[in-house]
């Protein structure tokens, strides 16, 4: 077991943590999410490599797809149990995100395979009208053997 994943988990079950921030829906807003997330879980003493990743991912699809003109997209996150819980809510609930293999041609289109490499689970939830939440767990701690790894409820 990593220590520093020890140690985090250690952290967390002390206390919950919770972080909430509106962005623009623009490339500057996805990339203030992920330096600020970033930042967020260092001070929380919790590791930010793999959550890092999968921000980026999540709040450029926010900010691409789920971009409604004058519509803000939020970050959450919420570190409790073991558990860090990344949200990303945007206002295009009529959008969801798909899963797929791009071709060798293809620029985009690997952004959702990126997260289900990272994330323990991922998915898509409904919020009130017109919102989504995009989401992605990441363990704390070590997995028991044989666990499922990834891949979240209706986010495939």
């Amino acid at each position: 077991m990593n220590q520093e994943n020890t140690g985090a988990a250690a952290q967390l079950e002390a206390h919950a943590r919770d972080f909430s921030v509106l962005f623009s829906s623009t490339p500057r807003g996805a990339r203030l999410a992920r330096l600020l997330a970033a930042e967020q879980l260092r001070s929380w003493g919790l590791p930010w490599e793999a959550a890092g990743q999968i921000i980026a991912e999540l709040a450029a699809n926010a900010a691409t797809h789920g971009r409604l003109p004058g519509r803000s997209f939020r970050l959450a996150l919420h570190a409790v149990h073991g558990t860090l819980r990344i949200e990303l809510t945007d206002t295009r609930g009529d959008r969801r995100p798909v899963r797929r293999e791009p071709g060798e041609e293809d620029e985009g289109g690997r952004g959702l395979l990126l997260v289900a490499a990272f994330a323990d689970r991922w998915g898509v939830a409904d919020d009130r009208f017109p919102r989504k939440i995009v989401w992605a767990e990441l363990d704390l701690v070590a997995p028991e053997p044989g666990a499922p790894c990834s891949g979240g409820t209706g986010g495939q």
